[in-house]
């Protein structure tokens, strides 16, 4: 069960085909909006509920009368890094968050008809987008097994663990539950009691390089990731070795669909890279060059170039730390800066990568043209900038495949699904 954005949908892709190709049947659920996107990828996709536009469901979510709650700071959540939570900070979060972050992303009917179908097809197995908890109550509804897939740092998990520390501090007259006050009707509809693995799944299915991890006490799977991002044509000039040092420049996927408000980023960005001896790659569509007076000489613009074919051609990368770019930018060892766009833990992992010294980091509102030229001379010439990227992508690379996650899956499935010493729901496949 994933969320109808690519960002989260292409990431299943790799582990769904290897479970394929392992001999198991796999079905993909989500909402309607990328049902077309989904078949592509050569899996068999069910929708479920209603059509969701993530961007006007986090913009529509309550506020307050003087609007001074901007809903997409919902969806920061680097915060939980520390060591140090305050109690009133954990219990606000998880009840802003299970208030208002939520629960839009079950809404239309979502619920129901993915129980009904996971009831009528009966999986073994749900594999759920950390997002959508429609997936778990899924899971316990037909008695399957089921597993929680994160993207980048487990901050949800961190969440949890922080919000029951601060709940064992409390006297039990205050220990509210917002997320299990949220989840435990949910699942009484169904016959079904509450309990932690709804919330952080029986196991985690992680990509997460091992130094980049927050440390929880949830039952972690390993993954290494493998990059996917749809069928593609590799170009002609990407398959001509570059003449100069080449620079990847990217904002990802999920800041043209979700946000789209980076116009003057993309401005200052292009300034900084003008006048240095770079080849520039920068993924830019029309939308994103619409306020560029005149695109550098040294900057080459396309609406899109997969970057597991172009990122091995480059010796640093610019981007703005989503799950899938950062990974990608990870697995192939390239200096990086990052421009984190705000979203959930794009904050946390750039600082997380330039701790482990495989690049930098600006926060965009603090871009400037001459800023960006000096940290990326920085990144090019600096050999410590690829000495580290390098010991991040070793990382990644001795992590497990999809393939050889497959066999583990297996394992924890026949121990978790109902029948296997667990009680099972009243009706038991991926369902990403």
């Amino acid at each position: 069960m994933a969320l109808p954005v690519k960002a989260h949908v292409y990431p299943h892709v790799p582990l769904a085909w290897a479970l394929r190709a392992a001999g198991h049947e796999v079905c993909v659920a989500s909402q309607p909006d990328l049902v077309d996107e989904i078949a592509e990828t050569g899996l068999t996709v069910v929708p479920v509920g209603e059509a969701l536009n993530l961007e006007d469901a986090i913009t529509a979510m309550p506020m307050e009368s003087d609007r001074t709650l901007n809903p997409w700071d919902l969806m920061r959540m680097d915060e939980f890094a520390g060591d140090d939570l305050d109690d009133d900070f954990v219990h606000g979060v998880s009840l802003v968050m299970t208030t208002l972050g939520f629960p839009p992303v079950s809404y239309g009917g979502l619920v129901d008809d993915l129980v009904g179908f996971a009831r009528a097809w009966k999986p073994d197995l749900v594999i759920w987008d950390m997002f959508a908890f429609a997936g778990p109550v899924a899971a316990r509804a037909c008695g399957a097994a089921h597993a929680r897939m994160v993207f980048g740092v487990d901050l949800l998990g961190r969440m949890r663990e922080g919000f029951r520390a601060v709940q064992a501090r409390r006297p039990p007259e205050l220990r509210e539950d917002p997320m299990r006050e949220w989840l435990e009707p949910e699942l009484a509809r169904f016959g079904c009691p509450f309990g932690e693995d709804v919330i952080v799944g029986q196991w985690t299915i992680d990509p997460v390089p091992p130094s980049m991890r927050l440390p929880t006490g949830v039952h972690r799977v390993p993954l290494r990731h493998v990059p996917y991002s749809g069928g593609t044509t590799v170009p002609a000039w990407l398959r001509e070795p570059p003449r100069r040092r080449r620079v990847c420049l990217t904002l990802g996927l999920s800041r043209r669909e979700l946000a789209g408000r980076e116009r003057a980023v993309v401005s200052e960005l292009l300034e900084g890279v003008a006048d240095l001896d770079v080849e520039v790659v920068a993924t830019l569509n029309a939308d994103q060059l619409a306020t560029v007076a005149q695109v550098p000489d040294n900057v080459r613009t396309v609406d899109f170039a997969p970057l597991h074919e172009l990122l091995p051609t480059c010796a640093a990368s610019i981007h703005q730390g989503g799950f899938g770019t950062m990974q990608t930018v990870l697995a192939h060892g390239v200096p990086q800066i990052v421009l984190p766009s705000g979203l959930w833990d794009t904050t946390l992992k750039a600082r997380l990568a330039r701790d482990a010294g495989a690049g930098l980091y600006v926060e965009p509102d603090r871009l400037t043209a001459a800023g960006l030229r000096d940290m990326l001379v920085r990144v090019l010439d600096e050999p410590s900038f690829a000495a580290g990227a390098d010991r991040l992508a070793a990382e990644i690379r001795d992590m497990p495949s999809p393939g050889e996650v497959v066999p583990v899956l297996e394992k924890l499935t026949a121990g978790h699904r109902a029948g296997a010493g667990r009680p099972a729901a009243p009706a038991a496949s991926l369902q990403p």
